[in-house]
């Protein structure tokens, strides 16, 4: 049990925490956003707090940057400007707000040294078993994220967590209740298909000109091309400065002394042990019973030291680690629970410890094996202090020159070729942009583009100023060429546009036509030219190919009077009819099934409380949203 809380706690804040660092924070610094998020027009009220259309646009960034990396090819920038998208993230802001003042209300916090032994545990940020703070910064500083940013978001993330468990944690349900709603989910259905194409009915449609040129005309906005504009730019950039820079013996030499803590990696123990659990809050007699059970294996272990692991698989109520002969693997101290932990570094190899108490029960510990602390060399770290010093001379590099980037690109406004001279930088060709961006994921940064499509670059061609993309990173653009928003011709769009009337219409007679069958089939007709599949046997969780609308509508066709027919619309948009021809009821289910269907029965229920928990904040909260702000799709 020891092991399985401390790899469930470990294993669910590992999991925020990477999900965190996967997503970029690409639109400013973190003194930007920690000075300005909150300055500006407003898109929602949330009791006294505001969320401002600079903090929705970072978080639809957010969103469009994660369903980019989901959807990879497919992916449609236009998702993010329907309204009901635009809605959920918003949402996600306003639900953020509530929970955490609910949990400001209950006195919840995340201490600095919680959040310092949380973040530290995480494998991602660790070299050889322990925290890297090189590694650490490296890795924000590829998402563009700054510690000071990446550790405010996850106290935030932390805290919501933290509240919503305590109202979702207790789910479950009556038995009698579980195990009707595991019948219903196993029940098979024996059901045969026949499907009635778009494709047959497409040679019955023909399709006018002159309705392809009025559908034309009435939908105008379908057609548009937005306005597009190519750029030249120029990136000042701490990381492209790196390569300037240049390192000594003995500035490495200093920094390895100064920092030596950093080098080295504490003393770990390993440990196996016999847990015999029982309760915090047990009877006196419950705790009384579980320690002699637990000192009558101490005893046994203490006069044949080599059973010990055969021991621990017969009596540890820990089955993380009994199948492994009680092995806890190496850790260093702040992994386990203080008295375990405090009986472990006491200990010598091979000795077995006598009962020691937690809140998990009694541990019979015997020490495995011990390895000291250990300082790895300047020569083992020289790589990692040379980048990280030079990373330190381009940031002072960057923050020298950065004034002087902003000055040049403004005062020589009408050329970007000035500052590339003075500052060695090279001056880049874009692709088409547009107001929801293009291709190169540096000119994607919202204010930038806002900037880019003003009168003063686009009617005065004169530079952008220079604007903060990630932290440490200034952009400025200007105008090569552009190209207003424009509608396609009709002759470029006709063909298409032709071919989707013709399915449209037909998809219309393919629905008539499986309608009038489905009718005459449950009168008990026989319709002519149906292809029926041959049977097969479906579930609710193994649908077998059968679409979604087409499985709940063979559910609900009560079984009592054989064949039973519907029919759905599918996919495709034809019509899809269903004869069930048998029901097939579930056989016992085993043990694991049960608990298997228990895990996931909880799983709902505590989206079900999670759903309630929010609704009852939003429920007793003041919440004002500019619906103008909201709806105003970003271009």
């Amino acid at each position: 049990m020891l092991e399985v809380i401390r790899e469930h706690a470990q294993g669910k804040i590992a999991k925020i925490i990477l999900a965190l660092i996967t997503i970029p924070f690409a639109l400013w610094g973190v003194d930007s956003y920690l000075k300005n998020a909150g300055d500006g027009p407003i898109v929602a009220k949330v009791g006294g707090q505001k969320i401002s259309q600079t903090e929705f646009a970072q978080a639809l960034k957010d969103q469009q940057e994660r369903m980019r990396a989901a959807l990879g090819k497919n992916y449609d920038a236009s998702m993010m400007d329907r309204p009901e998208m635009r809605k959920s993230v918003l949402d996600g802001l306003i639900n953020q707000r509530l929970i955490l003042a609910d949990a400001a209300q209950e006195g919840l916090a995340i201490s600095d040294a919680q959040l310092v032994r949380i973040i530290a545990g995480i494998d991602a940020f660790q070299e050889n078993g322990r925290f890297s703070q090189l590694r650490y910064e490296a890795l924000l500083r590829q998402q563009n994220m700054s510690p000071a940013m990446f550790e405010h978001r996850v106290r935030q993330d932390l805290l919501m967590q933290i509240a919503q468990d305590g109202v979702v944690r207790p789910a479950s349900l009556p038995r009698s209740v579980a195990e009707r709603l595991m019948r219903i989910n196993e029940q098979e259905r024996e059901v045969s298909q026949a499907v009635m194409p778009v494709e047959q009915f497409m040679s019955q449609v023909k399709v006018d000109p002159s309705a392809v040129k009025d559908y034309y005309d009435k939908h105008p906005d379908e057609f548009k091309v937005p306005e597009q504009v190519r750029l030249e730019y120029v990136v000042l950039s701490a990381e492209s400065l790196m390569p300037q820079m240049s390192v000594s013996d003995d500035e490495v030499a200093a920094y390895y002394k100064g920092h030596l803590t950093q080098f080295t990696q504490p003393e770990e123990r390993q440990a196996s042990h016999i847990l015999i659990g029982v309760a915090a809050n047990a009877s006196a007699a419950e705790k009384s019973a579980a320690e002699e059970k637990a000192r009558n294996i101490w005893q046994e272990a203490k006069q044949n030291p080599a059973n010990f692991a055969q021991l621990a698989k017969q009596y540890s109520q820990d089955a993380g680690s009994a199948s492994r002969g009680g092995d806890l693997g190496f850790f260093a101290r702040g992994a386990m629970a203080k008295p375990f932990e405090d009986a472990v570094f006491k200990m010598a190899p091979d000795e077995i410890s006598q009962p020691v108490r937690s809140d998990f029960g009694y541990h019979i510990i015997k020490l495995v094996a011990v390895k000291p602390a250990k300082t790895r060399s300047l020569q083992e770290v020289r790589g990692e202090i040379v980048q990280a010093l030079k990373r330190q001379k381009a940031g002072k590099k960057f923050a020298e020159s950065a004034e002087n980037f902003s000055n040049v690109v403004y005062e020589q406004g009408d050329s970007l070729k000035p500052v590339a001279q003075q500052l060695g930088l090279q001056v880049e060709q874009s692709g088409w942009v547009s107001r929801k961006g293009g291709d190169t994921p540096l000119l994607n940064n919202p204010k930038l583009l806002q900037a880019v499509f003003s009168e003063d670059v686009l009617k005065n061609r004169r530079n952008t100023e220079a604007i903060e993309v990630a932290p440490n990173v200034l952009v400025s653009a200007r105008l090569v060429e552009y190209k207003p928003t424009s509608v396609k011709p009709l002759e470029d769009v006709a063909t298409v546009l032709s071919q989707r009337l013709q399915r449209q219409q037909a998809a219309v007679l393919a629905m008539k036509s499986g309608k009038d069958a489905l009718s005459q089939l449950q009168q008990g007709k026989t319709p002519a030219a149906l292809n029926w599949s041959p049977p097969q046997v479906v579930s609710r969780i193994k649908p077998a190919g059968l679409e979604p609308a087409a499985l709940k509508a063979l559910f609900r066709l009560d079984p009592d009077k054989l064949p039973a027919y519907t029919g759905v619309e599918n996919a495709q948009g034809g019509f899809t009819l269903l004869r069930l021809i048998r029901v097939i009821e579930p056989a016992t289910l085993d043990e694991s099934r049960k608990q298997a269907y228990a895990q996931r029965f909880s799983d709902m229920l505590e989206q079900e409380y999670a759903a309630a928990y929010l609704a009852s904040l939003r429920s007793k909260a003041k919440i004002d949203i500019k619906r103008e702000s909201l709806e105003k799709t970003e271009r």
